[in-house]
């Protein structure tokens, strides 16, 4: 199956979610290449990245989950293709 790599941006604004969001993070665990959060106490809110290389339909599905929980934002950026051929 072909997969892309993305970026998934995440802010956190509201911790009483963060327990769900990690759940839906450890779903997804087969396909996550890194993660990175970074608190950001000033605002009272994270800043999570995670970087994926999963088939399409799986990180929209996680993007999707992610959309639904209250207090937390995020965005997908996608790489420009799903592979680059060797010379």
């Amino acid at each position: 199956m072909e997969t892309r790599v993305a970026l998934v941006g995440i802010i956190v604004e509201n911790t009483e979610e963060v327990e769900r969001l990690n759940r839906i993070l450890h779903d997804y665990a087969a396909y996550i290449i890194g993660r990175m959060g970074i608190p950001y106490s000033k605002k009272n809110m994270n800043i999570i990245s995670i970087v994926l290389d999963a088939p399409e339909e799986q990180i929209s599905a996680l993007s999707g989950k992610i959309g639904m929980l209250r207090g937390i934002s995020s965005k997908v950026i996608y790489g420009r293709s799903s592979r680059r051929e060797a010379k």
